[in-house]
């Protein structure tokens, strides 16, 4: 080969690679162009949350039993926590003792009463026929005051038995702590066995019917959107179902995008973040942690679409 078949030949070379890269820049182009949403509709991601209900210890004790860990559902009102109730338990079982006895008392003291509000009625009526003098009715007068005031003495020492009987029940079952909501135990802050304070966290459960989306908006395309806008939430674990959720919240002020995003160029754009709540859970399969892509619709005549990847 001769140097100007060399030379022809590199430039065929050169104009078949320029070729393909400029063929190749224009497949980008269009394929870049192609994944932008259509006007109207915001793409954005992030991770199911929810709303967090804190979980504590109304009265100090030792934890007896532990009912459930991280990663658990639970239904409203089941056992989470148990605290040792030895000394409260003995504490009822005296209290119900006492309020035993004093019913018994009262039941007592109100039979006396009843029997001296009888012999002054009876009395009354002899003294009008002058069979009893006024000393014996006033002495059978007095003897009803007396068992009436008994009487009323009792009821009220059995009232108090009674609260403190409602009282020592009260934090006997206080001691067992039950779930307050439906929803997953995201946190567990203490051990079996160990011995918790009042108001002491003892777990964090999410409720799985007030899900959301928290996801960041950049800062020019925050003004496109407002409290109420719909949304559609797509989930890799069920790709064909989307969930239905309304934008109800808007951070008042913007920030820079969370360390999480991989590159520094990301990280430093402001944004805001916002919340996007979910219409409904069917069958709670949707739980925290899980990531999600979203399709905010900002104008009403846009078609949805699902988010571009």
């Amino acid at each position: 080969m001769n140097v100007r078949q060399f030379l022809g030949s590199r430039r065929r070379l050169l104009v078949a690679a320029g070729g393909a890269l400029l063929l190749g820049m224009g497949v980008w182009q269009l394929w870049w162009v192609d994944d932008e949403l259509p006007e109207g509709l915001i793409q954005a991601n992030g991770r199911i949350e929810g709303d967090q209900v804190m979980v504590a210890a109304k009265f100090g004790g030792r934890i007896a039993q532990l009912e459930a860990r991280e990663g658990d559902t639970v239904s409203a009102g089941q056992v989470l926590v148990r605290l040792d109730d030895s000394q409260v338990g003995a504490r009822v079982t005296q209290a119900r003792a006492a309020v035993t006895a004093l019913e018994a008392q009262v039941r007592a003291a109100a039979s006396r009463e009843q029997q001296a509000r009888r012999d002054v009625e009876r009395f009354r009526g002899l003294g009008a026929e002058g069979t009893v003098s006024v000393y014996e009715l006033e002495q059978a007068e007095l003897a009803w005051s007396v068992a009436r005031d008994q009487w009323r003495q009792a009821q009220a020492q059995a009232g108090n038995a009674r609260a403190a009987l409602a009282e020592a029940e009260s934090v006997l079952a206080d001691l067992t702590i039950r779930a307050p909501i439906a929803g997953t135990v995201t946190a567990r802050m203490a051990d079996l066995g160990e011995v918790v304070g009042a108001g002491t966290p003892l777990l964090t459960v999410v409720d799985l019917d007030r899900l959301y989306l928290k996801v960041y908006v950049p800062e020019i395309e925050i003004g496109r959107l407002r409290l109420g806008l719909p949304a559609r939430v797509h989930i890799d674990a069920f790709p064909d179902q989307p969930y239905p959720a309304t934008l109800r919240y808007i951070a008042a002020q913007a920030e820079f995008t969370p360390k999480e995003v991989q590159t520094r160029d990301e990280r430093v754009k402001l944004v805001y973040a916002i919340r996007l709540y979910l219409a409904a859970n069917p069958d709670h399969r949707l739980t925290p942690g899980l990531p999600a892509d979203a399709v905010i619709r900002w104008k009403d005549e846009a078609a949805w679409m699902p988010p571009r990847h």
